[in-house]
């Protein structure tokens, strides 16, 4: 049994499309940042850094827990462990993982920092605007890629697809302008959010 820690951010999200997506067993507990529980001694042990999602794999291999966060780590944590949304030719391994980092290390914290100032109590705008056009841009790149293959990196479901559906369900609840006039990534946002694993993992 794995035990999830998370709530409902793209981070989160991530974490708990890959969980229901590989089929393992798991627990969920929702943690609430809005009360600080992600800054209790007790989550603190599991992540010192003080972010979900945590996973607590309590039957990982070898006969000891592991215990680990950063949610991409979390995907193919989960896609090894099930064997899974791995592609194991070389080359389509090389597409996915370009397009995993693209979902994980740009779009998310890009939107995060985007998200940040808009809420802050003096949010600047020019700033505001700045990262928006920037994850407009990523997507419109995406929107191309997706008019030539049917998924994130070719045409079968990887990881990379469930890193970059949770960025943009996150920004289509956030800020959805940002992702209007893109029929492609549409098309394929309408695909995952179809599979019934997603619906699942996204019930927070």
């Amino acid at each position: 049994m794995i035990d999830l820690y998370a709530a409902g951010t793209s981070n989160g999200m991530r974490a708990r499309i890959a969980l229901e997506e590989c089929g393992l067993p798991y627990e969920f507990h929702p943690v609430a940042l809005d009360k600080g529980e992600h800054k209790t001694p007790q989550f603190l042990a599991m992540n010192p850094n003080g972010q979900i999602p945590v996973i607590v794999d309590r039957d990982a291999a070898g006969g000891k827990p592991v215990t680990l966060s950063q949610s991409t780590a979390i995907l193919v944590y989960c896609a090894e462990k099930s064997g899974k949304y791995m592609p194991r030719d070389a080359a389509a391994r090389a597409a996915m993982l370009e397009a995993l980092m693209n979902a994980s290390t740009d779009i998310t914290p890009i939107f995060g920092a985007y998200f940040g100032i808009v809420r802050s109590k003096e949010p600047h705008a020019p700033s505001a605007q700045l990262f928006k056009d920037r994850l407009r841009a990523f997507f419109k790149v995406w929107d191309d890629k997706l008019a030539k293959r049917k998924c994130a990196a070719g045409d079968e479901v990887t990881i990379a697809d469930f890193s970059l559906y949770a960025g943009y369900a996150r920004i289509k609840g956030a800020a959805p302008d940002i992702l209007e006039g893109l029929p492609n990534v549409t098309r394929w946002a309408e695909a995952m959010a179809a599979r019934p694993a997603v619906q699942r993992a996204l019930k927070f």
